[in-house]
């Protein structure tokens, strides 16, 4: 779903640079018609400033959010025109404040709006029909389960089934009660929704019951969530409203998001995965020779491999192989004596000595730059747990599954704020877990550089936490 968005996004942005250009270009060629050598001088930065700023201008006027797929192009056309405006007044003023000698200043400046606003209507209302033609013939629907058999339910089913460029397919229906009108697609009662979950390919569960249905509601959030499902209600739900929930229109019916991540944005996705490259590249380069020293020093003082590997849990909670240096000795068991998952612990018996040094510095972790690089992980997100610990944690820690909806980190919120290490006792893990999800509502570039930087000065002076 999100690939599809972000193809969408990409193919307007580079039209929309295109039709920029060529409006200038038109421009300057009448300017020149005229006689007018002073362009020549300003050109490249003229259209420089209008590439950036429409850039800046229609992100913020949200002209690139995908509304292709569910509104009328009535709504787009007034964010164009807005666009277009702020063009024009960023131009008058260059022209009146800083090139008060440049001739013919008011034609270029109404002949570029009047071009660019052509331009742009056309080539977007176009590039609105192909996109739709094109998801509705080849793109990947995102699977629903409706839950909710009623009139609500079979409202939402209609409006997806008439328009099926809207991206969703029903997979199936869940309620205590059937319906003739379902065409078969019953999959069973409220009970049985964690089966249904865990057996069927699943995006979103949409809930389609009636208001007074307030306990049931509650349990099917929790069962979704905990499956690592985003919930949509169609319902008046203030008392499931979050910081981040958020309301949107598929056609003429209201969908509340229970949760909405800064990440679920595309653009965010891709800075955050350009920045992931980018650092984790730098980071295997310039340190290649503290990668090549650890592995010599585990090698010398320890018998076994230099990497270990263990399986985690990471975007949708799907497994992951995450690589580390090995710290403990190889026969070390992870379980005790009653078959339960033994978490390290201050002067664990199980560590090597270079082991407690790479442990204490966090440079046992330097490994996961090549889960980075695979696009498992991120540098920065809630940190994966091992198996063991993250069965037992989904079950007992509220809100816990929400973290899968990221891709786990090298470091994270959690750790740069002392919640790492052992969890022995009650509401270690929920404190660990609140905070993960305070970083994935609030996810921005400058809060990733923060926790990288706060890693860097603890893994300087020390964690009294790592061991």
């Amino acid at each position: 779903m999100k690939q599809r968005i972000h193809a969408s996004q990409f193919l307007r942005q580079t039209v929309d640079y295109i039709v920029l250009t060529a409006a200038f270009l038109l421009t300057r060629q009448y300017i020149a018609a005229k006689g007018d050598v002073f362009l020549s001088h300003f050109n490249i930065f003229l259209l420089a400033v209008s590439l950036v700023t429409w850039t800046i201008t229609g992100t913020s006027l949200h002209l690139y959010d995908d509304y292709q797929k569910t509104t009328s192009f009535a709504i787009e056309f007034v964010v164009i025109l807005k666009n277009v405006l702020l063009h024009v007044c960023l131009f008058s003023f260059l022209f009146f404040y800083c090139f008060k000698l440049y001739p013919y200043a008011r034609t270029f400046t109404l002949l570029y709006g009047g071009y660019l606003f052509t331009g742009i209507i056309t080539t977007k209302y176009i590039v609105k029909k192909l996109l739709l033609r094109w998801r509705a013939h080849h793109t990947n629907p995102t699977n629903v389960l409706i839950v909710g058999t009623g009139q609500t339910g079979m409202n939402f089913y209609d409006t997806i089934t008439a328009n099926n460029h809207f991206g969703y397919n029903c997979v199936g229906f869940v309620d205590d009660h059937s319906n003739a009108q379902i065409n078969g697609r019953y999959l069973g009662k409220l009970s049985e929704l964690t089966h249904i979950l865990e057996s069927n390919e699943i995006d979103d569960v949409i809930v389609a019951l009636p208001e007074t249905a307030k306990e049931q509601t509650a349990g099917i959030i929790i069962a979704s969530e905990r499956a690592a499902k985003r919930v949509k209600i169609i319902a008046d739900v203030h008392q499931y409203y979050t910081p981040t929930t958020s309301m949107n229109l598929l056609g003429n019916i209201p969908l509340v998001n229970i949760r909405s991540f800064a990440l679920d944005d595309p653009g965010h996705q891709r800075m955050k995965r350009a920045f992931d490259i980018c650092l984790t590249l730098f980071v295997l380069i310039a340190f290649s020779w503290l990668f090549i020293l650890i592995a010599i020093l585990i090698k010398m003082t320890s018998k076994g491999p230099v990497l270990f590997k263990q399986e985690r849990w990471g975007l949708k909670n799907k497994k992951i192989t995450c690589y580390k240096f090995r710290s403990m000795k190889v026969q070390a068991s992870e379980m005790d004596e009653n078959g339960k998952f033994m978490q390290a612990t201050r002067d664990d018996q199980r560590v090597t000595n270079i082991g407690r040094f790479l442990r204490k510095t966090n440079l046992d972790e330097l490994p996961q730059c090549i889960n980075v690089l695979m696009g498992n992980m991120s540098f920065v997100g809630p940190r994966p747990h091992a198996t063991p610990l993250h069965i037992e944690a989904r079950e007992t820690v509220e809100h816990y599954m929400l973290r899968q909806m990221v891709k786990p980190g090298i470091t994270g919120w959690a750790q740069v704020n002392g919640c790492r290490g052992e969890t022995r006792f009650s509401g270690q893990m929920q404190k660990r877990v609140d905070l993960d999800i305070w970083y994935i509502e609030n996810y921005s570039f400058w809060l990733d550089c923060q926790i990288i930087f706060q890693t860097l000065m603890n893994m300087i002076k020390g964690d009294k936490n790592a061991y």
